[in-house]
């Protein structure tokens, strides 16, 4: 989410909450589409083999009677199952380990996309900071220097 509002969507939450919430759909995954407009190297760290596939959407779930579904609200009520939340503040994401807490931490909209976020759920707490560490530095990878040539063997002739 921090790439999608930083890059795609510019910093506008709401452009980037209308593209999440305002469609006839229910989302599959979020994929490497919201991370549009994100700087190359940044994004060959965040997904280096290429792996992330696109957003995909549930546009095919429809009623008994053929009609197309509508989108479900999460509820507490039908959240079982779900492992995590993120409400979308102004401020920052608000992530919540639903396994755990029914709030969670704040992570700012300027955090750094290459920190290192904990998947761990129980680190989540709401009354903790969230667990987000600053990014490793980057490896520099250096050429090693070009061996020197093997000296002349002498000749020898018959």
């Amino acid at each position: 989410m921090l790439g999608a509002a930083n890059h795609r969507f510019g910093g506008d939450l709401d452009a980037l909450r209308r593209h999440l919430l305002d469609g006839s759909h229910d989302w599959k995954q979020l994929g490497k589409d919201l991370l549009d407009r994100v700087p190359d190297p940044v994004l060959h760290r965040l997904d280096p083999h290429g792996d992330n596939g696109p957003s995909a959407r549930s546009d095919d779930v429809f009623h008994l009677d053929g009609t197309p579904a509508k989108p479900i609200p999460i509820t507490d009520a039908n959240a079982m199952g779900l492992e995590w939340g993120y409400v979308l503040h102004d401020h920052g994401i608000e992530v919540i380990a639903l396994t755990y807490y029914d709030r969670g931490p704040i992570v700012s909209w300027d955090t750094d996309l290459l920190s290192r976020v904990s998947d761990t759920p129980s680190l989540w707490a709401p009354t903790r900071p969230a667990p987000v560490q600053a990014p490793a530095p980057m490896l520099e990878i250096t050429k090693p220097a070009a061996p020197a040539p093997a000296p002349a063997r002498p000749r020898i002739t018959r």
